[in-house]
């Protein structure tokens, strides 16, 4: 695996290929990272891989100085995964000047559930993704549906810029007990750690009850499971039934259509904010 830190340097490695498939990171690698790395080979060759903390998705509340770094041994894991290009820029590289151009989403789009949360993070998001793509080139570019609203809004602002990049959608990696895998599981604690599977659980509650009562009280189901968080110790921010097409609140002629949906949450577990959806 070549190891690149500069643009310069990633044109040079990738110069005439038209297949490239790019998985863009943040670095800190488990085990749902690598299924990206395998399903990017399955759309492109070469894959590059990408780390970059990217500090304009982190608000002044986020954990930026806190987030893992693990340089070596995500080296070593993408090697092992036959990743021909790993592109490791520094911050003076991906922004040798103040960022004053970026991209803003929609916000109806961006300005929702983690928008609302998070003010400015898809802001950051896209704008470092566009800047990445630009840099790569890559034909396809894979995305986990762990980070839902994130895939939807790269995917449409791939479209709306007539950008050459295929947006792949990689299906959520969990462990054995339905956690969703994420960077962040490891700031848990051994007791948060064996609560935490309970967020996908009220996700599959509520999908449940969604099939069985045809969505008649939508509301009330996402009150009740932030309520059942709530008697276990959680803080949760948003549980929320959208319609997967555009993440609005589905209507009652939405319903009798059966567009498909997804209910997605966020919830603070002690000190660690944790994410999930499910599609019913």
């Amino acid at each position: 695996m070549k190891i690149v830190t500069t643009v310069e340097e990633l044109r040079g490695q990738l110069r005439g290929q038209l297949r490239t498939a790019f998985v863009p990171t943040m670095g800190n690698l488990h085990a749902g990272h690598l299924s990206l790395m395998r399903l990017a080979a399955k759309h492109g060759d070469p894959v590059v891989a990408s780390i970059f903390v990217n500090r304009l998705q982190f608000g002044p509340k986020d954990d930026f100085e806190r987030y893992p770094r693990t340089f070596q041994s995500d080296c070593d894991k993408l090697e092992a995964e036959g990743v021909y290009v790993l592109f490791a820029p520094d911050e003076r590289e991906m922004y040798p000047e103040p960022q004053e151009y970026r991209v803003d989403p929609p916000k109806a789009l961006g300005d929702v559930l983690e928008g609302e949360f998070r003010p400015g993070f898809f802001i950051g998001v896209t704008t470092v993704v566009l800047k990445l793509f630009s840099c790569v080139q890559p034909r396809a570019a894979i995305f986990g549906k762990k980070d839902y609203q994130q895939l939807m809004i790269i995917r449409r602002m791939c479209r709306q810029f007539s950008l050459p990049t295929e947006i792949i959608a990689a299906e959520t990696v969990r462990a054995a007990d339905g956690l969703a895998l994420s960077s962040r599981n490891g700031y848990l604690s051994e007791a948060e750690r064996a609560e935490a599977p309970t967020l996908y659980a009220e996700l599959q509650s509520v999908a449940s009850a969604v099939c069985q009562d045809g969505g008649r009280d939508l509301a009330g189901l996402e009150r009740a499971a932030s309520d059942r968080l709530r008697g276990r110790g959680w803080r949760p921010d948003y549980v929320a039934i959208r319609k997967r097409s555009d993440l609005t609140v589905p209507g009652a002629d939405d319903r009798a259509r059966g567009d498909p949906l997804v209910v997605l949450t966020a919830a603070w577990l002690g000190a660690t904010r944790l994410i999930d959806n499910l599609e019913i």
